[in-house]
């Protein structure tokens, strides 16, 4: 996501339930760089993401002068409505580990490899509010999907909430049997006053909002043709990530 003809870039991949996202930077330091940094971390905020990871080991800067960009998107995510774990992968041993490692104010959370940042962000992770399946391109599985949303929002009290998250789930569930055609999973999550639907898929393609098809009626949880039309319209926020297997495509209700 994000390269220009220098090679500049910030690709991001979130994980199956869309909580921990990586995010990945290339190339020298710029104002631009850290502009499309910034960009994308909002994007990443407004969704489901419990955790981020900050790849800055190919980020060319020599002396540091990259470290008030990553002060303030500590800043950002710890002090939101859902506070956001940031986990950042300096070089080792560079001037920028070296001030990053140097504050006197909050210290960021700092790993030598993504993988060490991935399993030490794993540990802190509520796993609590979340339920997930996993689900094939078949005829039952948009009302399996449906049925699953609808349980999470009665365990968890949230009976205001359970027909548009089953809308919200069964529009996203009919998107990936009738375009994408691939195994997909399905995961609630609720964290605070909100709750998450998120759909991960292995077709890299993002879907596009369309008109709905003519006679579909939205009232009723079965309905279908709506697409990301419906999603648009009933869910709070929505977007779509590239995931390490296609895409996540998640939408955010309000109790």
């Amino acid at each position: 996501m994000g390269v220009d003809g220098r090679g500049v870039s910030v690709h991001v991949l979130a994980d199956v339930s869309g909580t921990v996202v990586e995010m990945t930077l290339r190339g020298r330091w710029s104002q631009q760089l850290g502009d499309q940094f910034a960009a994308l971390l909002r994007d990443c905020l407004a969704g489901p993401v419990e955790a981020i990871i900050v790849d800055l080991h190919e980020v060319g800067d020599l002396h540091g002068v990259s470290l008030p960009s990553w002060l303030a998107a500590q800043r950002t995510a710890r002090l939101g409505p859902l506070p956001v774990h940031l986990a950042f992968c300096p070089p080792p041993r560079s001037m920028l580990d070296y001030r990053l490692r140097h504050q006197p104010a909050v210290a960021p959370s700092l790993f030598a490899t993504r993988s060490e940042a991935r399993i030490a962000t794993g540990r802190r992770l509520r796993r609590g509010h979340r339920v997930q399946t996993r689900l094939t391109p078949g005829p039952d599985s948009v009302r399996v999907a449906r049925e699953l949303v609808a349980e999470a929002c009665r365990m968890w009290r949230l009976p205001e909430l359970r027909h548009s998250a089953a809308l919200i789930a069964s529009e996203l569930a009919t998107n990936v049997v009738d375009h994408a055609g691939t195994a997909f999973v399905v995961t609630v999550l609720r964290r605070a006053h909100s709750l998450h639907v998120v759909v991960q898929d292995c077709d890299a393609s993002y879907p596009r909002v369309s008109q709905p098809v003519p006679d579909a009626d939205p009232s009723s949880p079965p309905a279908r043709g709506w697409g990301l039309k419906l999603v648009d319209t009933i869910a709070d926020r929505w977007g779509v990530m590239p995931s390490h297997r296609g895409k996540v495509v998640w939408a955010t209700l309000s109790a």
